[in-house]
């Protein structure tokens, strides 16, 4: 589906306080959980469905090429049926409760369910109504047929990277701790001179904030003019404001934050206050780093 746009007639869109950068790259499946193969033992589990759907026909839909090519992938058993390596071409599939698997990706075939990319604007709230009446996501919402619920929340701050979603299962492990998907996040601030040789490796060792010890999984400086600084940080935790926090215990108040990736998705180019569907392999890729 195209990028949906805002209201027309409001005159060009302001773009982001400075621009993410564009070298972040979707994860390969490669480096996916891929589910473990089920021991069958003999004739193993019945994975055939009669009046379900032929398997390479249900592959071929969700575009993975022609139906023959489809049948070599499941003839070299890179198909798996609810963890089980299918190598018969005349197995038949219930889409609704069977779970498919690509090379480690998941398929996602239940057409009912959307998750949705928007870029947040700053000044916008995490939240389908504001009882101050300041403005939410109901707008961005609002352009799909389904009824979509945000996953966890920027602050009124801060812009970038926010899901929509109905799919209760995975927003319930995109926001779980356990889960520890990790978040990446583009900051700017005053730094004249620069900023302190040592601040990159402090976050990464760790810094003391009012609600317990934080650290950065990685960061690096992406830019610096003497005046101010460009920072980016990816962590998996999901405190409350605590990349802010983070560099305020360093003693720097951040000018603009903008989140840009979650997990395998990425922000990319798409414009403030704009939104688009994953695409199939963005979220294969999600669901299978989540175990789905």
């Amino acid at each position: 589906m195209a990028a949906a746009k805002g209201p027309q007639g409001r005159g060009p869109r302001r773009r982001s306080a400075f621009t993410p950068p564009r070298n972040v790259k979707l994860r390969d499946g490669e480096g996916t959980k891929r589910p473990a193969p089920a021991d069958r033992g003999g004739e193993g589990p019945d994975l055939h469905r009669a009046e379900g759907e032929r398997l390479q026909k249900v592959l071929a839909r969700a575009g993975f090429g022609s139906r023959r090519a489809c049948e070599t992938l499941i003839s070299t058993g890179r198909v798996m049926v609810d963890g089980v390596a299918v190598r018969e071409l005349g197995v038949r599939v219930d889409t609704a409760t069977q779970v498919l698997h690509v090379d480690g990706r998941r398929l996602q075939l239940d057409d009912a369910k959307v998750t949705v990319v928007l870029n947040k604007p700053r000044h916008v709230v995490s939240a389908m109504s504001d009882p101050e009446g300041r403005r939410d996501l109901t707008e961005f919402a609002e352009r799909y047929p389904h009824r979509l619920f945000h996953v966890g929340r920027l602050d009124y701050e801060t812009e970038g990277l926010l899901l929509l979603t109905n799919d209760g299962d995975l927003a319930h492990r995109l926001t779980h701790p356990s889960f520890e998907v990790d978040k990446t996040y583009v900051c700017r601030f005053d730094a004249p001179g620069g900023p302190p040789r040592g601040l990159v490796k402090t976050l990464r060792d760790g810094v003391e904030l009012d609600d317990g010890p934080a650290r950065a999984d990685s960061a690096r400086v992406l830019a610096q003019n003497g005046r101010e600084a460009v920072v980016e940080i990816t962590l998996h935790e999901g405190r409350n404001r605590i990349v802010r926090r983070m560099f305020a215990s360093q003693g720097f108040e951040l000018t603009a934050l903008v989140r840009t990736r979650i997990g395998p998705v990425v922000l990319g180019d798409l414009d403030e206050g704009e939104t688009r569907e994953l695409t199939g392999r963005e979220l294969g890729t999600l669901m299978a780093e989540l175990g789905l």
